[in-house]
């Protein structure tokens, strides 16, 4: 399958921006899966909405959302912007932080489930050794969540691959820039023999996003065998 320079543009960019968007969101995954998984707090049903809005929202409407809190006049946008020279919008970090917002539900899903089934006798073990929190937090549950948070980091990648309109809200469609394959199939359907020209990029679209699914589900199937494992039933009785 031979790809044209347009659209190995379009294909780098949007490996970059997927990649982009799991490593910068990775951390606040890591964080609120375990959070959702190990902590009751006031508020904690409203975190959980909010972390899952943008799976029911149109993606337009978070488009329009972070359009409004990033654009140049935005509040944030206006300061990053001041401060740091930092622009989201007709830039390909905008397509980033749109993927990273509409793939975040997925991604701390698999990571709250794999930390809901670790036992919390193996950290309380830990404790009356002598670990402090942060010390079984990195010793022990992060270790045990691993296949957890490399699912989510493939589900999140694959999802944020496929993001089209909260992008083209706050990137637009700029070729070159911030033309992913999304929108180059969009915009090559708009074109006389489009549809023969877009079933290429949408072989390696499918291609590449099955992969991902796939690996994600091999992952999320390895770390449910680990967790009930006999080293681990044991060293939790």
């Amino acid at each position: 399958m031979f790809l044209t320079l347009a659209e190995w543009q379009a294909v780098r960019l949007t490996l970059l921006v997927a990649i982009v968007a799991v490593l910068a969101s990775l951390p606040l995954a890591v964080a609120l899966g375990w959070l959702l998984a190990k902590r009751n707090f006031p508020g904690k049903f409203l975190v959980d909405t909010i972390i899952n809005l943008p799976l029911v929202l149109p993606p337009v409407v978070t488009g329009y959302l972070l359009l409004v809190t990033f654009g140049r006049q935005g509040y944030i946008g206006s300061f990053l912007e001041r401060a740091f020279d930092v622009r989201y919008v007709f830039d390909w970090k905008g397509a980033a932080l749109a993927s990273a917002v509409v793939a975040f539900p997925l991604f701390v899903r698999p990571i709250r489930l794999a930390f809901s089934a670790i036992d919390d006798r193996l950290v309380q073990a830990a404790r009356t050794l002598g670990a402090r929190p942060l010390d079984a937090f990195w010793s022990i549950l992060l270790p045990l969540a691993r296949p957890g948070i490399l699912s989510g980091s493939l589900l999140a990648f694959a999802r944020s691959m496929g993001e089209f309109g909260a992008t083209i809200m706050i990137a637009g469609n700029i070729p070159g820039e911030t033309r992913t394959m999304s929108l180059l199939i969009y915009t090559q359907l708009d074109t006389p023999g489009g549809m023969e020209q877009s079933v290429r990029l949408v072989v390696a679209s499918i291609v590449i996003a099955a992969v991902a699914l796939a690996a994600g589900e091999l992952l999320e199937r390895y770390g449910r065998r680990r967790l009930q494992g006999p080293e681990f039933q044991k060293a939790a009785a």
